[in-house]
């Protein structure tokens, strides 16, 4: 029986908070926000749901690496569900307090220096693996393992949306995590492989058309950052082409690029009369207020493309996951293929399964047992060859 804590309290926290408690052979689950009630709430939940007392919410300032060091001291695993510019800090109080620790990522610079502390977690015993939700995380897995299906390949493609149940409001779109993470995708360059070297695309460009089977249908993707995370700094020169794209229905790139063509994606205050205001903080506010939408559901859709040989013959692989709104638990599609994936990694370091230091999740964790208990929570992964 493991002793877990989930930092952060919210969709994604709450998810793998669950998971944890089910699936994870938990002893207990703390449960630590800034918000003490909100901590509360969601163990609450997550007692309700496991049918058992097994979860514990706590208050926590994630900004006071004492505070959390103390946390994590005597428990065998954490995750990190807290915005990324905590999770540098949160990786050395970790090391300190030797509790293994994985995170959702969300920052390419940021993850690239807890993987700066290799040597200090592997002296300590600690597993630390950033980039564990959906996109990076079940996408670099899955990429991972389609080449192990594959004596050679040439090229991977990654494409990765949550959508919507249908195309709704002024973006096609509602929101299933938060603005500012999302607007982080739009934005900044892209790390991809051309011609087996790695290279920077910026976001919001080379859009292509993909169909899915319905009720998905006909969709569009587009290069956004930060969706392969160190993947192209490990696979380089070992193959080709290597490219991430984020899936959405027709129409929605050309908004974005109005949207930053006005400038509101930029971070640089504007005065106006008496204030000064970030168009980003901005749009942040609105797109919380205009793109909830609670009564349409969402999925998330992903594929990943492989192509090479296998057996001395040309061999395309098509890796795809289609996943939706569980009415039973409540958890949405964006938090089971984010939380979970992240919930499984946690739960493997706990077991001690994988070796210690700060690794890429694509290094650390085995694609084959990962995905047999990815599909024990009843998250399929559909299989083609060509």
């Amino acid at each position: 029986m493991n002793r877990y804590v989930v930092l952060g309290a919210g969709r994604q926290g709450t998810a793998a908070a669950y998971d944890l408690a089910v699936h994870g052979g938990a002893a207990s689950v703390l449960l630590a926000d800034a918000d003490a009630v909100r901590a509360r709430e969601a163990a609450a939940r997550v007692n309700r749901l496991a049918s058992r007392d097994v979860a514990r919410g706590v208050a926590l300032d994630a900004g006071d690496p004492v505070a959390v060091r103390g946390l994590l001291e005597g428990q065998d695993a954490a995750l990190s569900a807290l915005p990324y510019r905590f999770n540098v800090e949160v990786t050395r109080a970790a090391i300190a307090g030797r509790c293994h620790l994985a995170d959702l990522g969300g920052n390419t610079g940021v993850v690239r220096t807890q993987h700066a502390m290799h040597r200090e977690a592997e002296a300590a015993g600690v597993t630390v693996v950033p980039d564990c939700g959906l996109a990076p995380g079940l996408g670099n897995t899955l990429a991972v393992h389609a080449l192990g299906q594959q004596d050679r390949t040439y090229r991977l493609r990654v494409r990765c949306g949550g959508l919507p149940e249908r195309p709704v409001g002024p973006l096609g779109y509602k929101l299933v995590f938060s603005p500012e993470g999302l607007t982080n995708e739009y934005t900044g360059p892209a790390q991809v492989l051309r011609g087996a070297r790695r290279v920077e695309v910026e976001a919001l460009t080379e859009p292509e058309e993909l169909v899915f089977e319905e009720p998905v249908g006909r969709c569009e993707a587009f290069i956004t950052s930060g969706g392969l995370s160190t993947l192209p700094w490990t696979l380089e020169g070992r193959l080709a082409e290597l490219d991430y794209k984020t899936v959405r229905y027709p129409g929605h790139l050309e908004k974005l690029r109005l949207l930053a063509e006005l400038g509101l994606l930029e971070t640089r205050p504007v005065a106006l009369r008496s204030a000064s205001v970030a168009p980003r903080e901005l749009l942040h506010a609105l797109l919380e207020e205009r793109l909830r939408y609670p009564e349409v559901t969402d999925r998330v859709v992903l594929r990943v493309v492989a192509e090479g040989e296998r057996s001395g013959r040309p061999h395309r692989l098509e890796l795809e996951v289609h996943e939706v709104h569980d009415p039973i638990t409540g958890f949405t599609a964006m938090e089971r293929t984010t939380a979970f994936p992240a919930a499984i990694v946690v739960a493997q370091c706990a077991a001690g399964e994988l070796a210690p230091g700060a690794r890429p999740l694509e290094v650390a964790v085995p694609p084959g047992p990962f995905v047999e208990r990815l599909e024990s929570r009843g998250i399929q992964v559909r299989r083609r060859d060509v």
